[in-house]
């Protein structure tokens, strides 16, 4: 059973996930509307996985006798000035994750909630990845600067991402 800090803790992080989701979609429909239908495939696979971490949590604190407490969805931004904001706001989102994930797991260890902090252990690593991917597409991005042909190569490229399932839903299900 889940004490009332690391259940707290877990709510507010589905709650964090799922305004991810959000702002990922945001993000998709403003590449739809810059003409960027592969990038904005990318960014609909980035809310589909985000979706797919909140919901791993959410069963995690229902297995563990928890009760789920979903919030408001804040606004999330809708403009950005250019592509390469986007990307930079995507980074800089997903350092924050990343931090949102180590206070967890903080608290976690502080609670000696040791199925959370193993539980948790996807979540950093997957945190890892996230921050790789992004930092990788802002580079290129960089490089090619106002090259129309680079952006509609990279377009092409992130077009072809396909959602998967994240692996700990796909073990459970």
């Amino acid at each position: 059973m889940l004490n009332s800090k690391v259940e707290n803790a877990l709510n507010a992080q589905i709650n964090a996930e799922l305004w991810s989701a959000y702002l990922y979609l945001s993000m998709e429909a403003y590449c739809h509307s810059e003409g960027l239908s592969g990038i904005a495939n990318w960014f609909h696979v980035q809310f589909q996985e985000e979706q797919d971490h909140a919901q791993i949590l959410f069963n995690y604190v229902v297995s563990r006798g928890g009760r789920v407490k979903l919030e408001p969805i804040a606004e999330v931004p809708t403009e950005w000035p250019a592509l390469i904001a986007v990307f930079e706001h995507t980074l800089n989102h997903e350092q924050h994750v990343t931090s949102l994930i180590n206070n967890l797991y903080n608290i976690a260890l502080e609670e000696k909630d040791f199925a959370t902090q193993s539980k948790l252990q996807w979540f950093i690593d997957e945190q890892v990845e996230e921050e790789e991917s992004v930092q990788d597409i802002l580079t290129h991005l960089r490089m090619i600067k106002d090259n129309g042909y680079g952006l509609y190569m990279i377009d092409k490229e992130l077009g072809a991402r396909v959602y998967t399932q994240a692996s700990p839903l796909s073990a459970t299900e």
